[in-house]
C-alpha cells in the first residue's frame, strides 16, 4: 500500500530525513540469477545502519515498509529493497521530506532515475544495464572498492 506522506508529522518527516541525510545510503545491486530471464537480478537499496534501534524503528513506522535486523557487532540495520516498496513508500518520502546535503541530494535523484528505468522494463536489456551501470557509477563516490562484481563481469553476459 502506498505511503501517505501528508500524514507523517513534518518534525518526525523532517527528523528522518536529517538522520538518513548523514547516516543513510541509496544503492542499485547486481545478483546473479539462474531462475531469471536475465542473469542478473537488478536490485534497489534504502538502508540506514545505528546502534540505536529506536531510531531506525521510527524509519519502520513511518515509511511503512522494510526490515530491521540486528548485526552481530551490535549494529542495527534498517532496509527497503523491496521495488514496490521503493516506488510507492521511500521516493515519495524524501520527494517531501527531501536533504540538506548535495551529495545525498545527488545520490537521490540518481536512485529515482535508476528506479524510471527498471520501471520501464529497460533493465532488461544491454542499454538499460549499461545506462544503470552508467547512473551507479557517479553515485556514492563511485562506490570504489565495494562492488562484488565489475560493469565489465555484468556486461559480459550480453556478448
Amino acid at each position: 500500500m502506498a505511503l501517505d506522506v501528508k500524514r507523517i508529522p513534518e518534525r518526525v518527516g523532517y527528523y528522518l530525513a536529517g538522520f538518513a541525510d548523514g547516516e543513510g545510503s541509496f544503492n542499485v545491486s547486481f545478483r546473479k540469477r539462474k531462475d531469471y530471464a536475465m542473469p542478473w537480478k537488478v536490485s534497489l537499496c534504502f538502508n540506514v545502519s545505528q546502534r540505536d534501534k529506536v531510531i531506525l524503528s521510527l524509519f519502520k513506522r513511518h515509511l511503512k515498509c522494510g526490515t530491521l535486523r540486528s548485526r552481530e557487532d551490535g549494529v542495527w540495520y534498517y532496509e527497503v529493497n523491496n521495488f514496490v516498496a521503493i516506488e510507492e513508500n521511500v521516493i515519495p518520502f524524501f520527494n517531501r521530506f527531501g536533504f540538506m546535503s548535495a551529495k545525498k541530494k545527488r545520490d537521490f535523484s540518481k536512485f529515482k532515475q535508476i528506479s524510471k528505468v527498471i520501471k520501464a522494463g529497460n533493465h532488461l536489456s544491454r542499454e538499460g544495464i549499461q545506462t544503470i551501470l552508467s547512473i551507479r557509477k557517479t553515485m556514492n563516490d563511485g562506490g570504489v572498492g565495494k562492488r562484488k562484481y565489475s560493469d565489465a563481469e555484468i556486461l559480459e553476459c550480453f556478448n
